[in-house]
């Protein structure tokens, strides 16, 4: 059967290329670190080796895959962590500061066939995500005066921002892993100096106005307290109300004969019978 292939090597040479190349066509091989998606006929037919989480190295079921000829082809994505670095952009904080930033965020595509039907190759994923980080940077510091990229504030802007993008990055298959800034600059020509003096302002009116309403406060407490100790008072003296008399009487003859600073030497001179004596007559 195999005789004369033997004795004409080009037929032999021929069969065994078609040999190849239909084997080429069947089999594919997918490494750990891609996902295939099975295209038969323009459409997903399957995936192979797509991400898990918490899947173990060699064991994520990469190797040898199986397709028809002429009827399947195999779309590799990558599994592994990808990056996006965003061009430096400008944002302008609550406090009229324009800042120049740069940015980057790490992400993984965690949906093959999603990721393939939304937008097909990894490069435009790329490109997209890199805008999207963009417009979140720009929304989320517009919201934030400049001091807050100085301070502990800055990993909850960090968090918010990521959280937008991942809402984003799901509709396109893939997830978010961390975003971070890796410079915030004045632009040039704008001095450090300048900014420290509108953020001392800003604390310092941050200050008046506090102050302001804790005085407020103190006054409302302060009435508050008053009001309920006359009360008090009306109450006890309304019980006797000779007592009452008897007590503002001497509180009177205190602040006339000894003055405010109990210190005397006041001379009065009243008639022996004076409404105002009374309280020295019959004793």
């Amino acid at each position: 059967m195999f005789a004369p292939l033997f004795r004409n090597p080009v037929r032999l040479l021929v069969g065994i290329v078609a040999l190849l190349v239909l084997l080429s066509m069947t089999v594919s091989i997918v490494p750990e670190d891609r996902q295939a998606v099975v295209l038969r006929v323009g459409e997903v037919y399957g995936t192979k080796n797509a991400y898990k989480p918490g899947e173990q190295f060699g064991r994520s079921g990469a190797g040898l895959l199986f397709t028809m000829p002429f009827a399947d082809s195999v779309q590799l994505i990558d599994k592994r962590i990808l990056g996006i670095n965003m061009e430096r952009q400008q944002v302008l904080s609550t406090d009229q500061q324009r800042l120049q930033v740069d940015a980057f965020a790490r992400f993984r595509i965690t949906n093959p066939v999603r990721m393939y039907t939304a937008i097909r190759t990894e490069e435009r994923l790329q490109q997209q995500l890199a805008t999207i980080l963009g417009s979140s940077l720009r929304n989320e510091l517009g919201k934030r005066t400049f001091a807050t990229l100085l301070s502990a504030e800055r990993g909850a802007v960090m968090d918010n921002i990521q959280v937008a993008l991942n809402r984003e990055a799901q509709k396109y298959g893939a997830a978010i892993i961390d975003v971070r800034i890796k410079r915030a600059d004045l632009p040039e020509g704008a001095t450090l100096e300048a900014a420290y003096n509108r953020m001392r302002t800003a604390r310092q009116q941050e200050a008046i106005s506090i102050r302001a309403e804790g005085q407020k406060e103190a006054q409302i407490i302060r009435g508050s307290a008053d009001g309920e100790a006359a009360r008090i008072y009306a109450a006890s003296f309304g019980k006797d109300p000779e007592f009452y008399d008897f007590y503002r009487a001497m509180q009177s003859y205190r602040q006339t004969f000894l003055g405010e600073n109990n210190e005397g030497g006041t001379s009065i001179i009243l008639s022996p019978d004076n409404e105002y004596l009374k309280r020295f007559s019959g004793g």
